[in-house]
């Protein structure tokens, strides 16, 4: 799993924003604008103040339109039918999801929650360009998406044209089409995003498509079809099957039913000129033009009644002119009384060009149409020069205005959104006509003011002259004329600089691009579109590091973070960084900058000096696109670099020569899309057509090296083949990226469809450059190297940034900050292996000198010096290791730093700000205007605007973004302390803050989402793993899902205390209730409890979490078994009681499964709450589940012990969890259920198998961690062990040889009545439990593993009649201490029960062993000494002991009670219950013993 926060970093402008489409949500009001770059807008407007909360970063071409459905999970297969798989309501919105498409064909699915793109998929080519979504009015987990073959001009303005003579020409111009236009209709699943069905695919029979509607059935209509309306009225009904293919391929072309429901809707529709909207309500159908509204019924087509729009209502310039309508609706809006036989009664709103709308009531009954003026909303005061882009969109009993305003900048318009809120008056009298202005309620547009951040004060915000970096007349330039020029635009920036005294950025952003290296972002580069740049370092960070070599900033400036270039004329439209070797310069190492202009330049920047190095003007209009050469690319092509023009020629330029090598001129239209295939030597240019005619795109491939062409393609065959070109270089790519090095394009850029591929060979591994004619977009990757050294760079190559940045519209900076590369960063010791490991010695040096921030002497090792020897050189290196160890150390800790700092809620604890600030030495991004944001399916973001309350909004809303921020900064916190003790105050109490302190302060926000959290606890990462535990045991009370939380929590009567921990309860009472009592509660609840719980715990929905860790369905379902397990165990009153009876099969089959993520959490939960929890429901099933796990083990180990392991790396983890936790835990529950499987599988496993091994170490196990369970089968176990090491099975024994002598010293030492000789060739085992006139003592030769004598333990005879009567049947203690003497001529042995000691020895001839003559006939002892009472011994009721009936006044009379009293059973179990395991028989001398109990001295005794 992945753990990746992110956060933005925004100009001190604000983003440019034209909306293209609108969107909304009733509940809670939200509202969404799709722009013409597009970015997506997430607007607030639940509260007074309409704000946007984020933006939504998942498309890079313009949006086409917005739509709501509800992505539900259903039964089945997808295919549409006549059931209705998703409750429909009447505001379905209310609990839907936004899906957008943009004219790439790209689809995302944002969640309403966190605003987080929940999937990201591209539609097939041959669909088209998308072009309006509309949801299913029965069913809106499915949407209908109409897509068109169209220029994007005509896409771009066909949601809000702004006057009529735009409409008008759009008219002439379709009409001039000579041929029929080509659509495509699906029906999308919004689930997968997956095309479940192609309603039509062909030509229109129609003009061309103006809008789209789902009708369903009124009267003999179909009862489900597609509704297409062209330009001029006329309509084209397709039918939508209901059994469908689902696999995405049904694509045929219906051409058979182009004449199919074709109908002229409204008569002499040309005369009205062109169909300015089409909306549809139920039976009525609406048709909006320039003048007037046509009102149809859908049942039969006839027109009931039309309205003109007076000229005093929506007036332009003298005459009125509609622009857009669409029926408004309320809660109010139901039939009176008087009106039942009415067929409709409706709102419907128009507006016009200048934002004046009228909202109209209209009612039709008994064939009579009426309408009156209801509301009516002002026209917007502007400008006359300003142009607009209105639309409006309803929002419960609110309409919305949505303007797009624009101003002129450099010939460029720049588009700013505008929302207005007017209130809907109150239904007036039915006699009152007179029209009610609308109620302003308030405004909302992008933050002005934002740069006054709230981590930047005012005094700071403004930039001084004196951290101004310009490029003067000395620059090194192409020509005289263009020094000149420069220096003269300079020299007047700077004197009005002067002149005004601060230097303040407010011109918009043209573009923008992160410079990274392998570990860090270095800077972030704005272009403005009044031609300057900006680079703001990140060196405050990290002030310990060297980053840029020697001598690379003037003494006077070493501490500045920003930095100017000051030199073009016109917008700066694209950007580049790279590190090369500048041979020109006498062989310098610089950090240039490329950057393509609206004055039709391209300039050279050296960043080290912040200096102009040369302007090419190969281009003779605006360059729109700068790509880098990919990676690995040799020399002399890794120093150069292509552009892209809107003169439609490609230019391949070197950094060494500072001119032009290459022109690849002569493309029909501009290349958008440009693809350099360094690894085959071509160039990819794909040229779209935009000109609205009927030819298609354009595919020029040029070969790099001789400059030639080597292919034309045109139409669907160029696509393809562009296509299957990036499919084949991106097989090569090393990271999968798009991008090839520090470019302002954009990271969305990278494939939105499924990539199932695997990484390459490194010896293949070569890479690609792209970009895209968007100029709004820019990224960053990891930076290239130069030349031939990029192959020094193998270990660092594979390894992942910790920190990468990327620009995914111009203005933002997105970092990415990956937590598992942070906390695994400095592993030196595998870092230094592979680096001493390289057969080429000259790499090691070079990969020294090419560490990716430390360029300390990076110039002097370009120049080529000389090795002296190879003898030096090996004693350089360890020279070299050493102080790049200490560099990394400090690398480490810089980075540690940075991401706190950037991740980190400043203003909230004014006191951990402080603590932060002065003991972990974190720095507050003053200068830096940072926002939050949130990772979504395949590389889009979300990206939330720089002020507090839209940070807040995340926590406030996303329990995913709260469990992945506090998860990274509680991890990073912990990590902190293991670099440095003097962290600890100030990282507890980070963490601390993260954990509950925040969610004190703050009380509205979300808890962490706990599927997200349990998908860590097997995290590589120490610090993450306990993290995450500590993060759910917090959140855990506030965070339980609701099908799984109690309504009414029980009090402790279950010794269960809120916080989980368990009170002393005794565990026999506790075993015999737990059964009944689960069986009462499981009786009394409902089955509507079981089902919900059952659907809750078998749900494979894919969540918005599962995006944001990189999981997939599956992820989800195991999640979900996981917190009901880990709740019903740590917390059984705050859940429903039968959710240990639901989740318990589940947990099961999760352990079996084998999961690399899971199965070892829920083996250790399994294990956790064995004895308490799930014991009592899986109690008869624990003998098969032993079974299975040894199964399992064998699998995963292997064949046999001697056979390697073939995936240990996937199987360790698993295989440690099952030995070491789960299988102890299984075997205490049932002792004898173990035993008996662990017998089985001496005869049914291979000798050599390593379940044996496993066997003898959880008997271990059993035996540390539960004696008392395993007293009672001392000789099940003894006789196990002595199996495994048998002579007669010497593969067995030399298996388990050394685990079977260490297990059998073990029990030795825990159970006392167990003993072996100092040679360890004799063992004794008595009865710890047995009746008193049964006992004995077995001996086994250890060298023959062989049963030599028994010895009785029983009697004396009379006993224990002598002592009160007790029956000599009783069970109860029998030996509680065995020990062999120092000469192994004797054995003594001690019983509790009649406090005696029995002594066998003979003292005459050989050894007594070989008197005995190896018969097994009870061996009688030689003396027996009663122990008389020590101190403190004293009967009581909880013993077993017989001899409290010999201390007892009335002891016939107790045992007798208490015999009635209770059961065998019960007596059994408080036996073993209070059995002492502490005596101890030690050797004092030749024939004197002494009786220890706990180490205390109880006696020493003669023999």
């Amino acid at each position: 799993m992945k753990c990746k926060s992110i956060a933005c970093i925004w100009s001190g402008s604000p983003p440019v924003h034209k909306v293209t489409a609108v969107a909304a949500l009733n509940n809670p009001p939200t509202l969404y604008t799709g722009g013409s770059d597009g970015s997506i807008i997430w607007w607030n407007i639940s509260s007074s103040e309409i704000t946007p909360v984020a933006m939504l970063c998942g498309h890079v071409a313009p949006i086409a339109d917005l739509g709501i459905c509800v992505p539900t999970t259903v039964l089945g297969d997808g295919k549409l039918d006549d059931s209705n798989n998703v409750v429909s309501t009447s505001n379905s919105s209310d609990c839907g999801a936004l899906l957008s498409a943009c004219t790439d064909g790209v689809l995302c699915l944002w969640s309403r929650a966190s605003g987080q793109c929940r999937r990201r998929r591209k539609m097939p080519p041959w669909v088209g360009t998308p072009y309006l979504i509309r949801p299913f009015p029965e069913n809106r987990r499915y949407v209908c998406i109409a897509c068109c073959s169209f220029d994007h001009v005509h896409l771009s303005d066909h949601h809000s044209p702004s006057t009529a003579e735009k409409g008008e020409t759009f008219a002439d111009r379709d009409s001039q089409h000579a041929k029929p236009v080509k659509c495509t209709v699906v029906i999308v699943d919004t689930y997968t995003l997956a095309i479940v069905q192609t309603v039509f695919h062909g030509s229109l029979s129609i003009g061309p498509l103006k809008s789209v509607a789902v009708i369903s059935s009124f009267g003999d209509v179909l009862t489900e079809s597609v509704m297409m309306v062209d330009s001029f009225g006329k309509s084209q009904c397709i039918p939508i099957l209901k059994e469908c293919d689902s696999s995405t391929e049904n694509m045929t072309a219906k051409t058979n039913l182009s004449d199919a429901g074709k109908m002229d809707w409204v008569n002499g529709s040309k005369d009205r000129g062109l169909l300015v909207a089409f909306a549809n309500r139920g039976p009525v159908l609406a048709f909006v033009y320039g003048t007037c509204c046509i009102f149809s019924l859908l049942e039969d087509g006839s027109s009931v009644g039309e309205i003109y729009f007076s000229d005093d209502l929506l007036p332009i310039e003298g005459k009125s002119h509609a622009i857009g309508g669409m029926f408004v609706g309320d809660e109010n809006n139901l039939l009176d009384s008087e009106d039942s036989d009415a067929t409709f009664i409706e709102k419907f709103v128009v507006w016009n060009g200048k934002g004046a709308a009228i909202v109209y009531r209209i009612s039709y009954s008994s064939n009579i149409f009426k309408y009156e003026p209801f509301a009516a909303i002002p026209v917007i005061s502007q400008e006359s020069n300003m142009s607009l882009s209105i639309s409006f969109m309803q929002v419960n009993n609110c309409l919305f205005r949505v303007e797009s305003n624009s101003f002129c900048i450099n010939e460029l318009l720049i588009w700013k959104p505008r929302l207005t809120c007017w209130v809907l008056p109150k239904r007036h009298d039915k006699n009152e006509i007179n029209c009610q202005e609308c109620r302003f309620s308030g405004e909302g547009r992008i933050f002005d003011d934002w740069t006054h951040n709230q981590n930047a004060p005012e005094n700071e915000i403004p930039r001084q002259v004196g951290e101004i970096d310009t490029a003067g007349g000395k620059d090194k330039l192409t020509s005289s004329q263009d020094a000149a020029t420069c220096s003269k635009a300079i020299d007047e920036r700077v004197l009005n600089i002067h002149k005004n005294g601060t230097y303040e950025r407010k011109e918009p952003v043209s573009s923008s691009m992160v410079i990274s290296e392998e570990y860090v972002p270095l800077a972030i580069v704005y272009g403005f579109y009044n031609g300057d740049i900006e680079v703001v370092r990140f060196d405050m960070f990290f002030e310990g590091l060297d980053f840029h070599g020697q001598n690379s900033y003037p003494e006077s400036k070493a501490h500045a973070t920003q930095h100017y270039l000051l030199g073009h004329t016109g917008a700066v439209l694209c950007l580049a960084a790279q590190r090369v070797l500048i041979r020109c310069q006498g062989g310098s190492n610089s950090y240039v900058l490329i950057s393509g202009s609206m004055d039709c330049t391209i300039r050279v920047w050296d960043l080290d000096s912040s200096s102009p190095m040369v302007v090419m003007h190969q281009h003779v209009a605006p360059v729109r696109q700068i790509i880098l050469p990919p990676s690995q690319t040799e020399h002399p092509w890794s120093n150069c670099f292509l552009s892209v023009g809107e003169d439609s020629s490609v230019a391949l330029s070197s950094l060494d020569t500072m001119r032009v090598e290459r022109m690849f001129p002569g493309h029909p239209y501009y290349p958008a899309k440009v693809v350099w295939d360094s690894r085959r030597g071509y160039i990819a240019c794909l040229c779209p057509n935009q000109t609205g005619t009927t030819d298609g795109d354009v595919l020029y491939i040029w070969d790099v090296k001789s400059g030639a062409r080597e292919r034309v393609l045109r139409g669907a065959a160029a696509v393809s083949m562009f296509d299957h070109f990036c499919t084949g270089i991106d097989r090569y790519l090393p990271g999968g990226s798009m991008i090839s090095g520090n470019t302002s394009a954009s990271s969305l850029l990278c494939p939105a469809t499924d990539e199932t591929r695997s990484p390459p060979p490194q010896s293949q591994t070569v890479g690609k450059g792209t970009s895209s004619s968007n100029i709004s977009v820019s990224t960053s990757v990891s930076g290239s190297t130069t030349g031939s050294n990029r192959s020094a760079l193998p270990s660092l190559q594979i390894r992942k940034q910790p920190v990468k940045g990327s620009c995914p519209f111009p203005g933002v900076a997105a970092l990415s900050f990956d937590l598992t590369s942070l906390m695994s960063l400095c592993q030196r010791d595998e870092y230094y292996k592979t680096e001493s490991s390289d057969p080429n010695k000259n790499q090691v040096k070079e990969l020294r000198v090419e560490s990716p921030i430390k360029m300390t002497n990076f110039r002097d090792q370009e120049t080529g010096i000389p090795s002296s020897s190879d003898q030096s050189l090996n004693g350089a290196t360890s020279i070299e290791a050493a102080r790049d160890s200490e560099w990394m150390f400090l690398l480490e800790k810089c980075l540690l730093q940075f991401s706190l700092s950037i991740l980190h809620i400043w203003n909230v604890d004014a006191e951990l700000d402080k603590l932060l600030v002065t003991e972990m030495k974190l720095k507050r991004p003053q200068n830096l205007l940072v926002a939050s944001g949130l990772l979504g399916d395949r590389g889009s973001l979300t990206l939330t605007f720089p002020n507090g309350t839209s940070t807040l909004e995340l926590w406030k809303s996303s329990s995913e973004y709260c469990a992945m921020r506090s998860l990274t900064m509680v991890s990073l916190a912990q990590h902190m302390i293991s670099l440095s003790h003097s962290f600890q105050a100030a990282s507890s109490s980070l963490s601390a803050f993260y954990m509950r302190s925040f969610a004190e302060k703050v009380s509205d926000i979300k808890p962490p989402l706990l599927q997200l959290l349990v998908s860590f606890w097997q995290d590589e990462a120490e610090h993450v793993k306990m993290a995450a535990r500590s993060l759910f045991h917090c959140a855990a009370s506030r965070a339980i899902p609701p099908p799984l939380r109690q309504d009414n929590p029980r009090d402790n009567k279950n010794g269960v205390t809120p916080s989980g921990n368990y009170d002393s309860v005794p565990a026999e009472a506790s075993t015999n209730c737990l059964r009944d009592d689960r069986q009462i509660i499981t009786e009394g609840n409902s089955e509507d409890e079981e089902s919900e719980i059952r659907s809750w715990l078998e749900s494979f929905e894919m969540q918005d979490w599962i995006s944001c860790v990189g999981g997939m369905s599956q992820d989800a379902m195991t999640s979900h078994i996981i917190v009901a397990a880990a709740l019903a165990v740590w917390y059984p009153s705050l859940v429903k009681p039968n959710l240990v009876g639901l989740a318990v099969n589940p947990l099961v089959k999760l352990v079996m499964a084998m999961n690399e993520k899971y199965s070892s959490t829920a083996a250790e939960i399994l294990a956790e709450g064995m004895e308490s929890t799930w014991k009592a429901c899986i109690g008869s099933e624990i003998p098969r589940l032993i079974g299975d796990i040894f199964f399992q083990i064998e699998c995963v180990t292997g064949a046999s012990a001697n056979t390697p392991t073939k995936n240990p790396s996937t199987s360790v983890r698993i295989r440690d969890t099952l030995v070491g936790v789960l299988l102890p835990s299984l075997a205490m529950a049932d002792v004898l259920g173990f035993l008996t499987v662990i017998e089985h599988q001496i005869w049914s496993t291979a000798s050599d198998s390593p379940v044996h091994v496993v066997s003898l170490m959880t008997i271990v196990r059993v035996a540390r961690g539960s004696p008392r369970n395993l007293v009672q089968y001392l000789d099940k176990v003894v006789a196990f062990i002595l199996q495994t090491i048998d002579p007669g099975n010497l593969a067995m024994r030399k298996t388990c040889l050394q685990s079977s002598m260490a297990a059998l010293k073990e029990i030795a030492r825990i159970f006392p009545m167990v003993a072996l000789n100092d040679p360890v060739t004799r063992l004794a085992i008595g009865d710890a439990i047995g009746e008193i006139n049964s006992a004995s003592i077995r001996v086994y030769d250890m060298q023959s593993i062989t049963k030599i004598k028994v010895l009785d333990a029983s009697g004396p005879p009379g006993f224990p009649c002598l002592l009160g009567g007790a029956s000599g049947m009783t069970v109860t203690t029998v030996i509680s201490a065995l020990s062999f003497s120092p000469d192994g001529e004797g054995l003594v042995a001690f019983s509790e029960t009649g406090l005696m000691i029995r002594w066998w020895s003979y003292s005459l001839g050989s050894v007594w062993w070989e008197k005995l003559n190896r018969n097994l006939v009870p061996v009688q002892c030689m003396k027996l000494i009663f122990v008389p009472p020590w101190e403190g011994f004293s009967p009581n009721a909880s013993r077993s002991s017989l001899i409290e009936s010999v201390f007892s006044k009335e002891g016939d009379a107790n045992s007798q009670e208490n015999t009635n009293a209770s059961n065998e059973i019960d007596r059994f179990k408080q036996l073993l219950h209070n059995i002492d395991l502490s005596y101890r028989l030690e050797w004092v001398g030749q024939k004197k013993i002494k009786l220890t109990q706990h180490g205390r001295d109880l006696g020493t005794f003669q023999l």
